[in-house]
């Protein structure tokens, strides 16, 4: 017993290697991002302080030449926070990964690779059996912006997408009623003495929630209604203030749309066309030079009179009362 103590204190004392911690393994990642080819998309994936993050941790990032430039990025910005650019789309699309805003084209498709990864915007509503097709012989794992959730179980960049719509449609909704636009010259609210613009909103989603606080901010009066009591619940809750709020219901609705300076559709269907619940002959009953937004028209639209517009231009006239349809507000 005596003898083993002493083996044991003996081989304590003995020199022994230093303990160092084990570098982990790291995979340097090549990151492509190319133009968006779509017609008017003006957004890109990364910006440059996104870009100089992913260069900083070891990463390599690809960007084909004028791709930030629409969304007021120029090459330097991303050239001085670390990215390679580049003239060439076939080098971007050598990447491991691929990073865009809208679905790959057919033509984008054929340059991919089996086992890469492609993240972007799919639509998978609006794409037909043979760009499914493609992308799946391709061999390529495709990740769809909307349906990407966080830990908490939600669509962060989604509601990320319709804070911005849901911000922007109230500010544009503004913008046609002056009379810069050939509007009714009012304004939204907040002015003493006068009574504020009637506003309806359709649909108490992340798109309404944030319509809502942005025209009671702008000091407009707000009805809003959905079909889901829950979210119109939950939308007094978010939003700790006072709305009026009603369940869709025609004669009801029709009351409010006469009234209304502006409406906003921001109803979505979680598969396939948006409800319309606005026909023509409610349309013909609003006030003359009143606006409709319809954040809604990239999945058919929940005005029986919308028709996709475009940035260059984004309104008409039916039956006398404006016509916001543009699918990507956000852009």
């Amino acid at each position: 017993m005596k003898k083993s103590t002493n083996i044991a204190t003996f081989a304590s004392i003995m020199p022994k290697e230093e303990m160092l911690e084990i570098k982990k393994s790291f995979m340097s990642l090549t990151i492509g991002i190319p133009k968006e080819s779509s017609y008017q998309e003006n957004r890109i994936s990364l910006s440059p302080d996104a870009v100089a993050l992913l260069v900083s941790n070891g990463h390599k990032v690809i960007i084909e030449k004028g791709a930030g430039v629409n969304a007021s990025f120029s090459d330097e910005d991303y050239s001085n926070s670390g990215a390679d650019i580049s003239f060439s789309k076939e080098k971007i699309y050598k990447s491991h990964i691929i990073l865009k805003i809208e679905p790959p084209t057919k033509d984008e498709i054929k340059l991919m690779f089996k086992g890469q990864i492609l993240i972007s915007a799919l639509q998978l509503s609006t794409r037909d059996k043979k760009f499914m097709q493609n992308l799946l012989d391709s061999g390529v794992t495709a990740l769809a912006f909307e349906y990407i959730k966080d830990k908490n179980d939600i669509l962060s960049l989604i509601r990320s997408i319709s804070e911005i719509a849901g911000n922007t449609a109230i500010l544009i909704a503004a913008e046609n009623l002056s009379n810069v636009n050939n509007g009714k010259g009012l304004m939204l609210g907040g002015i003493n003495g006068v009574s504020p613009t009637e506003v309806v909103i359709l649909g108490a989603g992340t798109v309404g929630e944030y319509a809502t606080r942005t025209a009671l901010g702008l000091g407009a009066s707000v009805k809003v209604f959905d079909s889901s009591i829950t979210k119109l619940r939950r939308l007094h809750e978010n939003i700790n203030e006072r709305v009026s709020t009603s369940v869709i219901q025609p004669k009801v609705l029709l009351k409010a749309l006469m009234r209304a300076d502006v409406v906003i559709g921001a109803l979505r269907a979680y598969q396939g066309r948006t409800p319309c619940v606005v026909s023509k002959q409610m349309v013909k009953k609003m006030k003359p030079s009143s606006v409709i937004v319809d954040v809604s028209i990239d999945q058919g639209g929940c005005f029986e009179t919308s028709l996709v517009t475009n940035h260059k231009k984004p309104t008409f006239r039916k039956y006398d009362v404006i016509h916001y349809c543009v699918p990507n507000i956000a852009s």
